[in-house]
């Protein structure tokens, strides 16, 4: 059975749209004929409030602590309190999507994450399995129910469950605005990835044989750029004089990544852009109140939820294409 490809919108940077750009690429990912399953891993559980009703987000995170509870909190509670393995879940179903719902209780896991990171680098068994237990676990329920794609959600921040769940990931994506502070945020992403890696490397060159690792080589696919304020078709000149410096921050910045594998970073003669999302603000509060793709949604006109799909459309299949080109030994 082939893995499946892992990736997850990551940006540290708050308000860049992660949650929005993660459904929605994964709904379209699936009307390509694709299996998607979404994975929340933020406690803020963003995603999963996106996806299902409030009703049902309030039964699955009161019942998250007992043992029929559906949640990745759930899952990996028995790691946590040291009394076995993750926990396998039965995924929740969101049109042709499966989502592994978020908890607010992951806040716990977390800062266990931060000791178990450094005990990993001493070697310590119950260190090791625990920074490698949401992979060890995805890859148990892509056993029980195949998948072509995982999507993490993430929070906005380089902590120590972004951590692990970035380098279980084969390649990431990074989600801009055109702004001065997307561009600063680069050059800082950038090295903490780095330093990630370089960690992973060193438990991966000490850890026991048959301990479950985390692969640690996420390729940068590239970026998608949004909002973007429009007026007629022309997009916001300001916003357009950050496009050619988003650009070189990922070539100048995030290229450090190349210090780890040649292929983990577009080369200078690539565009790293895989696509725009321009405004369509009354799009995403429709869809995420109903749970379902903007283009799928009540709100907005016929037109913009078109141009919605459209956008998403491309911006998948450029994923896609990237993403078999990654696993294919290719240049990203």
């Amino acid at each position: 059975m082939s893995s499946p490809v892992r990736i997850a919108l990551f940006n540290h940077k708050s308000g860049v749209g992660k949650t929005t750009l993660t459904a929605n690429i994964a709904f379209a990912l699936a009307e390509m004929g694709k299996s998607v399953l979404l994975v929340d891993g933020d406690p803020q559980c963003n995603l999963t409030s996106c996806l299902l009703p409030d009703e049902q987000v309030g039964d699955l995170l009161n019942e998250s602590s007992e043992s029929d509870g559906q949640t990745l909190w759930t899952a990996i509670r028995p790691v946590l309190d040291n009394t076995g393995p993750s926990r396998l879940i039965e995924p929740t179903k969101v049109g042709n999507l499966k989502l592994v719902p978020g908890d607010i209780k992951l806040a716990e896991f977390e800062d266990f994450l931060y000791s178990a990171w450094s005990d990993s680098l001493k070697r310590r068994l119950g260190a090791l399995r625990a920074i490698a237990s949401i992979s060890t676990l995805i890859s148990r329920i892509h056993s029980e129910s195949p998948f072509d794609y995982v999507f993490y959600d993430t929070g906005s921040n380089i902590g120590p469950l972004n951590r692990v769940l970035l380098l279980d990931c084969n390649c990431f994506i990074l989600p801009v605005t055109c702004d001065l502070f997307s561009v600063r945020a680069l050059a800082t992403l950038g090295q903490a990835v780095s330093a990630w890696m370089r960690d992973a490397d060193i438990i991966g060159s000490i850890a026991p044989d048959n301990m479950p690792l985390l692969e640690a080589k996420p390729a940068l696919l590239g970026y998608i750029h949004q909002p973007f304020r429009v007026y007629g078709r022309a997009v916001a000149r300001e916003a357009t004089s950050y496009l050619p410096e988003i650009k070189n921050r990922i070539h100048d910045d995030v290229a450090v990544l190349l210090e780890h594998g040649e292929r983990l970073a577009p080369s200078r003669a690539d565009d790293p852009n895989l696509g725009e999302v321009k405004g369509m603000s009354s799009l995403v509060q429709f869809a995420q109140r109903e749970g379902v793709s903007m283009w799928e949604c009540s709100g907005g006109t016929p037109a913009q939820r078109r141009a919605a799909k459209q956008s998403f459309a491309c911006i998948a299949s450029r994923i896609d294409g990237c993403a078999v080109g990654r696993l294919a030994g290719e240049q990203p």
